[in-house]
């Protein structure tokens, strides 16, 4: 080793600025740009930001458009039928004729107005209107689903950029500590203190590294595409710079598992279900109501000239249905109402699976993360440190350079990838356990 590499990496060493210490603050720290890379603020990216743009997905939209549908047939509903009015003529005698004269004042022709009224038996009206509106509160809770879903998707495509642009960062000052390595080895090639092949491996290694950081280059602009197709938010010429820090690694779980059936009753999914059942039950008593006949009520006025010029009728009409003959439709509505019965029971068992699974995979993940910080990272970091100066002294060989270095790049970008599951289900669950109101 020439004494001029020796004093560069000893220098480097002292004052703490080894590049692969800069590797693993930008994994640590949270996301911000470089002085160099500063993005404009059109660009910048806030998780809040991402939760509101979500609001206004083209998911979100449609299913409020479905619930304005719903609400208006609850208007459609609560109508009683409308009366009939009806206009004729009648007793034209073909044979004899009506007599001469005025139409409507002298020929013996029989003109009559008359109106009729349907009367509804069986609180139809009111067990159709409350079909309605128990089908828009339905309606109400799947827009509120689909809205906690687009959150979630939204929020976790935010993290994913959030980790796949400090993995670019991360990759990159592994790169530079590469690239370095390279020029080193290549200057003490020619000093004669360092063999070819050795050199030739470092070269290699710091190609690896460029190569990591196309494909990390890539997952930064595929993860911006993704969260672009959640919030509909385009994408900037230069992409999105997140601004973000990642959730602590704390987990109270033991109050998360006494509010689990709270928040099963409270989940949007479960009370669209619920809405449901009591739907079909009012559709299954309309059905049969249908068996009551509704009479049809009427009133004419009749102008007959010759007889007289003001008769009065009236009518009533009944139809003959049959007791059975709406069995059809009643049958329909039972086998409708059990099957609204077994989707509510599905989709508990589903809510509380989900909700059970989330708290779960929140609490590994918060675990598995506090012994990354406080153990695997931190002794990684120094092992790394400490390879790198017995290098610099020529007290260890490249190999056990190279292969601490791979360590502490592995262990940075497993640490990023648990700070990303982590951040994800606690993320979730603060949706799941929030307020429809506070979302």
């Amino acid at each position: 080793m020439s004494i001029r590499h020796l004093f560069l990496l000893s220098g480097l060493v002292a004052w703490g600025t080894s590049p692969w210490a800069m590797a693993a603050d930008a994994v640590t720290a949270p996301a911000a740009p470089p002085l160099s890379m500063t993005a404009p603020a059109s660009s910048v990216l806030s998780l809040q930001q991402v939760l509101q743009a979500a609001r206004q997905s083209p998911d979100v939209l449609a299913a409020q458009r479905a619930l304005n549908a719903a609400r208006a047939d609850v208007l459609s509903a609560n109508r009683a039928p409308a009366p009939t009015l009806s206009a004729g003529i009648s007793s034209i005698d073909l044979q004899n004729g009506n007599g001469s004269g005025s139409f409507w004042s002298e020929k013996r022709i029989d003109k009559s107005l008359g109106l009729d009224w349907t009367w509804e038996r069986g609180n139809k009206r009111a067990l159709r209107t409350e079909t309605a509106e128990r089908s828009a509160k339905a309606a109400q809770a799947d827009s509120q689903d689909a809205l906690l879903m687009q959150q979630i998707g939204a929020q976790a495509a935010f993290y994913d950029l959030l980790a796949a642009q400090q993995r670019l960062q991360a990759v990159q000052a592994i790169g530079q500590s590469a690239a370095q390595l390279a020029r080193s080895a290549q200057l003490r090639l020619k000093a004669g203190d360092l063999s070819a092949q050795d050199a030739a491996r470092t070269q290699i290694e710091a190609e690896r590294a460029r190569a990591d950081e196309q494909s990390a280059m890539l997952d930064r602009q595929q993860a911006a595409w993704s969260l672009s197709q959640w919030t509909g938010l385009p994408v900037p010429a230069g992409g999105w710079q997140v601004q973000g820090e990642w959730p602590a690694s704390t987990a109270d779980t033991a109050q998360a598992d006494a509010l689990l059936e709270t928040l099963v009753e409270q989940r949007p999914d479960v009370i669209a279900a619920r809405e449901r059942v009591a739907a079909a039950q009012a559709a299954l008593q309309s059905a049969q109501a249908m068996r009551q006949a509704d009479p049809s009520v009427g009133t004419s006025f009749d102008h007959f000239p010759g007889t007289s010029t003001r008769l009065l009728a009236l009518r009533i009409s009944v139809p003959l249905n049959g007791w059975d003959r709406f069995d059809g439709e009643i049958a329909r509505a039972l086998a409708q109402e059990e099957q609204s019965r077994d989707l509510l029971q599905k989709t508990l068992l589903q809510a509380r699976a989900d909700l059970g699974a989330l708290v779960q995979a929140w609490q590994a993940s918060a675990q598995r993360l506090k012994i990354f910080e406080d153990n695997i990272l931190p002794q990684a970091t120094q092992v790394a440190a400490q390879a790198e100066t017995a290098y610099s002294k020529g007290g260890l060989t490249l190999t056990d350079l190279l292969d601490a270095r791979r360590t502490l790049k592995t262990t940075q970008l497993d640490a990023l990838a648990v700070r990303n599951a982590h951040a994800k289900a606690l993320g979730t669950w603060q949706l799941r356990s929030a307020a429809p109101g506070a979302r």
